[in-house]
């Protein structure tokens, strides 16, 4: 995970990727693939004119290392946290917007930081100067691990140009 994207070898999903009920968003070369209840919906990087996330858990570095703490003092004591918190990514075209569940895959909280560069790479996603391919190069050789906040961070500031 780096920012609000679920990245593998293979895909690149804003969120969590789908669970067991299906649900997700994933980003390719083309645009938007969303599965949900209503079926498989797409939308091209050339359709859209902005992509954003909604409603994600942001904190500062200080609040969300307390966060995280409190979190994993109650899920060792309660036995889970029960389901991650739902974000909402935005997809506006000429005629329409449409907003898509999808669930957090942030351990407590994204940090500000990360959370606006994220949304950075989204917009250079649909104006064409930036590509998830770009990320699913770099999945297929983390190996599936999670970087270290700093390394996320970097990665972030090269994939947006900051």
């Amino acid at each position: 995970m780096v920012g609000l994207f679920w990245i593998t070898a293979d895909a690149v999903h804003v969120g969590a990727p789908p669970g067991s009920e299906g649900r997700g968003v994933r980003l390719t070369e083309q645009g938007v693939e969303a599965a949900a209840d209503g079926g498989h919906r797409a939308w091209t990087w050339a359709e859209l004119r902005s992509a954003t996330v909604e409603g994600a858990p942001v904190r500062s570095a200080s609040r969300r290392r307390l966060a995280l703490a409190v979190e994993t003092v109650l899920t060792a004591a309660l036995g889970g946290a029960g389901q991650p918190p739902e974000m909402l990514l935005r997809l506006e075209t000429a005629d329409t917007t449409e907003e898509l569940a999808v669930h957090s895959a942030a351990a407590g909280a994204y940090a500000e930081e990360e959370f606006a560069l994220s949304q950075d790479l989204l917009a250079r996603f649909v104006d064409g100067t930036a590509s998830p391919r770009t990320l699913t190069a770099w999945g297929r050789v983390a190996g599936g691990a999670t970087p270290k906040p700093p390394e996320r961070l970097a990665l972030l500031r090269k994939w947006t140009g900051a």
